[in-house]
């Protein structure tokens, strides 16, 4: 396979969980989908800023979240 491969054709790689979320977002509207996440005492450090000295609120998760999608009217 060579790198100048036709860009329709070529798959690129999800580096980020926002590109995942966008992505399955795209691929899943107007398909009456539905994605349902399940979180067993998941504990999230959630920052209050973004330099070096942010504090972090602990955050913890035990139970689900579903996430749907459809197409406006």
């Amino acid at each position: 396979m060579s790198d100048a491969a036709d860009p329709e054709e070529r798959i690129d790689e999800t580096t980020t969980w926002p590109e995942l979320a966008i992505g399955l977002y795209d691929r899943l509207t107007g398909r009456d989908a539905e994605i349902h996440y399940q979180f067993e005492d998941m504990t999230v450090e959630v920052p209050s800023g973004t330099g070096d000295d942010a504090e972090h609120a602990e955050w913890r998760i035990d139970g689900g979240v579903r996430v749907t999608t459809s197409e406006r009217e």
